[in-house]
């Protein structure tokens, strides 16, 4: 009994102080930023990746994620979606897939650094076999990466 006392007194330690070892302060620049591109956000919470920061929040509606690096450039935002309001090429590039057959779990929209757009959708095909769908606006299949 003590032994396992003694494990779980040990994973605690650990992940708290994985916890604290992760967090930085968020710099002013990239809160300004935020507040700037989204002033109407709520339910904001950010999360460091090392590489740059990340916002999770609501807009209005839709849930929505957007990063940026340490000085506060916008890097990329993505926001999920209804199927429904996918275009009609995406959709039918959809229907042309391998993955057509696949269950939809999610739709999102990002958009890139360069202005490029490309709209995610999420499939399983059973509890072990998820993949993500790269389409462009024309509804072409831009790359399919399967889900770890």
């Amino acid at each position: 009994m003590k032994r396992i006392i003694s494990y779980l007194f040990v994973i605690a330690l650990l992940h708290s102080v994985n916890i604290q070892a992760q967090f930085r302060k968020i710099p002013a620049e990239v809160t300004g930023a935020f507040t700037v591109q989204f002033p109407h956000a709520t339910k904001l919470s950010w999360k460091d990746n090392i590489t740059n920061f990340q916002a999770n929040f609501n807009n209005g509606d839709t849930v929505m994620l957007v990063k940026y690096n340490n000085k506060g450039q916008w890097l990329e935002t993505i926001s999920n979606m209804p199927y429904d309001q996918l275009n009609d090429a995406i959709k039918d590039g959809f229907d042309k897939s391998k993955f057509n057959e696949w269950d939809i779990l999610l739709v999102q929209k990002i958009t890139s650094l360069n202005n490029e757009i490309l709209y995610r959708i999420e499939v399983r095909k059973n509890a072990f076999r998820k993949t993500f769908l790269y389409f462009n606006e024309k509804g072409q299949l831009q790359k399919d990466v399967p889900a770890l």
